[in-house]
């Protein structure tokens, strides 16, 4: 008979049929994965400005780094809450349009009037100039699609508890990208060259496909990163 000890054992109060528990903002872990999934959602709002074709799926240059916002999200919102989560997307997308902003001062900035000045400046203006777009478009998809995500995943934790954490994952995983993938690609297919509806169907089928997907290929990983912060967090399954 053995008995689980030390920071790697989950709280007694957090046994599989114990009720849905949070942790309080309390330590330097929320802090770290707000300033990661800020980074992220910027990253990939430039990126989403190029378009991409892999044979014959037609996506954005962000394609790869969007999904990692979600699974930060799922992680936020199961160990801390709804209301933590809210925190951290209204953050996160302030933080995305300040950088918006920089790039429009940037951007206005009277540069040389070399040669090489000249097409430095048409090489910001074409790689920033349209993010301003695309953070609308991350802006309304991201905020819709990211609060409905984790108020599924919050709701359905109340109904089970600390069991299903798969189930809850995937299915507020669905539900979120559903909405965010319309929204965004309806927004941003312009931006980024996509005029005719078959590109633009490819488009939305492909984004939420591969993101879902992505989400559910990591929910091993997602379920991991959440379980060693339910560990760590003193808070987390201290009130009974």
């Amino acid at each position: 008979m053995s008995s689980a000890s030390g920071r790697d054992a989950l709280p007694k109060t957090t046994s599989p049929d114990a009720a849905a528990r949070f942790a309080s903002v309390g330590s330097p872990y929320f802090g770290i994965m707000l300033a990661f999934m800020a980074v992220v959602l910027i990253l990939s709002n430039i990126g989403a400005s190029k378009g991409v074709v892999l044979g014959p799926i037609v996506t954005d240059g962000g394609f790869f780094l969007f999904p990692l916002a979600y699974i930060l999200g799922d992680v936020i919102s199961e160990v801390y809450g709804f209301k933590v989560a809210r925190k951290a997307i209204f953050t996160t997308f302030a933080l995305s349009v300040f950088a918006s902003l920089c790039y429009w001062v940037i951007i206005l900035l009277p540069g040389f009037d070399d040669e090489f000045g000249v097409s430095k400046q048409a090489a910001l203006e074409g790689a920033l100039g349209p993010v301003p777009q695309i953070v609308l478009a991350s802006l309304l998809a991201f905020l819709a699609g990211q609060t409905i995500n984790s108020w599924i995943l919050v709701k359905m934790k109340a109904r089970s508890g600390e069991k299903s954490l798969w189930a809850r994952i995937m299915g507020s995983s669905v539900a979120g990208e559903v909405v965010d993938t319309l929204i965004f690609c309806s927004f941003a297919a312009s931006v980024i060259g996509i005029t005719d509806f078959g590109t633009f169907v490819n488009y939305v089928v492909a984004g939420f496909v591969y993101k879902t997907l992505a989400e559910f290929i990591l929910v091993p990983v997602t379920a991991l990163v959440i379980r060693w912060m339910k560990r760590r967090e003193p808070s987390y399954g201290a009130a009974a």
